[in-house]
């Protein structure tokens, strides 16, 4: 698929590619998981807000951007953690955009899920991962459980034990650790979601 709009495509995949570099260096250096990096907050800032002034005609399409560059404003708007405006705005938009066939379902699901997450609420389709209790890479809180393998596979989600070994691999690979003291790791969570307005 050629895209119309070549300038927005190639803008958009370079926002993401900063993001996954600067991912990369801090994964390298072992600096990426001692809490919420000021370089990756920065970067996520920095393309959150520059997305948002691209989208007055709504989410991008395929056709305009490519498959790739419309995944690009996805990850995006994904890593967009700290400004819940955008994050929600975003999501109404994608969603717009789903039920006109413009975008994949995945998509919506992910960021659905991570944002009910980041308000404190149940995830719908287990896409969001954290350290549990035993140190275990696992999926947060899940609404409606029983139907939760319905839910994935109708988006064309992997099951939950597909994505659980791939989360913990992911993480063993990068060398993520589970915190070593969770009661602050999880009080320093608390403290970041209101200072940024989730909660």
């Amino acid at each position: 698929m050629v895209a119309r709009n070549e300038a927005y495509r190639t803008l958009l995949l370079a926002m993401a590619e900063e993001d996954k570099r600067v991912r990369a260096e801090l994964t390298r250096d072992g600096s990426l998981f001692g809490g919420y990096h000021p370089r990756m907050e920065a970067v996520h800032i920095a393309n959150a807000h520059a997305l948002s002034g691209l989208l007055a005609d709504g989410w991008p399409k395929a056709d305009d951007v490519g498959e790739d560059g419309q995944e690009a404003a996805w990850l995006i708007v994904q890593h967009a953690i700290g400004l819940p405006r955008i994050q929600r705005q975003c999501r109404e938009l994608l969603q717009n955009a789903v039920q006109h066939g413009e975008a994949p379902a995945w998509q919506l699901a992910m960021l659905t899920d991570r944002i009910r997450v980041l308000e404190g609420r149940p995830q719908l389709y287990g896409t969001q991962f954290d350290w549990d209790e035993n140190g275990v890479m696992s999926p947060l809180p899940i609404e409606d459980a029983p139907s939760l393998e319905q839910r994935r596979a109708q988006l064309g989600l992997e099951p939950l034990a597909q994505a659980m070994s791939r989360h913990r691999l992911n993480a063993k690979e990068s060398g993520e650790l589970p915190p070593s003291d969770r009661t602050r790791y999880l009080a320093e969570q608390q403290a970041w979601l209101k200072r940024v307005g989730w909660r």
